[in-house]
């Protein structure tokens, strides 16, 4: 039975002539944005990466075959249509259905590297949520990171989660974690976690170069590229603090637990701060695309 991956003309042809590509997750359209601005995002992501000479591959399941690097209308599809988010776990279900859905980092993660594609930008990674000592929460964001050789850019982990125990469970995993431009791990919507890294990297070609060094080792886990947005971009940090501490109350008072608390805090934090967290969500999307872009071409160019 062959494996069922459509890889895109576009995408096809750029492995096959080694010149820069970079992946894309479905799920910020169909689940992170609102209607209709996810499109027109969507549409923008993809132009500034084919604005650095680089060919977007956004990641999806439609109809049963895992994507790699859409068409304008199976764009629009992901972005109006009712589908469901799509983690590793969710594909073998979905493929022996013939459904479709949107992808996770994680589910970005493993069809990318079915397919070739060696870097994926993305806004922030899931991690390890809080209180996971009691309730094992844990994204399986991290577990596929340690088993794909994908570099991901990422604005390091939500400030909902739990930022040291994400790092550590990262360190345990293998996966190596760059600052790019800093020693600081960023929580996306703040430039600075307060949590500082082991190893930065002053541009794309050091990453590159990581990336070459990891294959010549033979390690299988990701390289995470902590990408932080400049601090005149990111979220008025009082703000944030009254948002999260808001948002976290109303959880805990409403006894949410599981996949609950997470579309509800981000949501939540949005309505608290009056949109400006949604602002800031594609602000970071668009400077991790950016970045990653670089990265590809000082790959490809290798």
């Amino acid at each position: 039975m062959s494996l069922p991956l459509s890889v895109s003309p576009a995408v096809a042809a750029a492995l096959e002539a080694g010149t820069p590509v970079v992946a894309l997750e479905s799920t910020i359209i169909s689940h992170g944005l609102p209607r209709p601005d996810n499109l027109e995002a969507a549409r923008g992501f993809e132009a500034i990466l084919n604005g650095m000479g680089v060919v977007p591959a956004t990641i999806a399941v439609l109809d049963g075959q895992l994507k790699a690097g859409l068409t304008d209308e199976e764009l629009v599809r992901i972005a109006g249509e009712d589908i469901p988010k799509l983690s590793v776990r969710d594909l073998p279900i979905v493929l022996a259905r013939g459904g479709s859905g949107a992808t996770t980092v994680a589910a970005t993660s493993y069809i990318a590297n079915l397919a070739g594609i060696r870097v994926f930008a993305t806004g922030g990674l899931g991690g390890v949520h809080r209180g996971a000592a009691e309730t094992f929460d844990e994204s399986a964001d991290l577990k596929v990171l340690s088993e794909v050789p994908i570099t991901v850019v990422s604005a390091g982990v939500k400030s909902i989660l739990d930022i040291p125990a994400t790092l550590e469970r990262l360190e345990s995993l293998g996966v190596i974690v760059l600052g790019f431009g800093t020693d600081k791990f960023p929580s996306f919507w703040l430039t600075d976690s307060g949590f500082e890294l082991d190893w930065a990297v002053p541009d794309a070609a050091a990453v590159a170069d990581v990336m070459a060094s990891r294959d010549e080792l033979g390690q299988p886990a990701a390289i995470l590229v902590a990408n932080p947005l400049p601090v005149a971009e990111q979220l008025d940090p009082a703000v944030h603090d009254r948002a999260l501490a808001d948002a976290l109350r109303m959880a805990d008072e409403q006894g949410l637990s599981g996949k609950e608390v997470t579309p509800f805090l981000l949501q939540t934090i949005v309505g608290l701060t009056g949109g400006e967290s949604l602002a800031v969500n594609l602000k970071i999307a668009e400077n991790n695309i950016r970045v990653a872009g670089e990265i590809a071409r000082s790959w490809a160019s290798r």
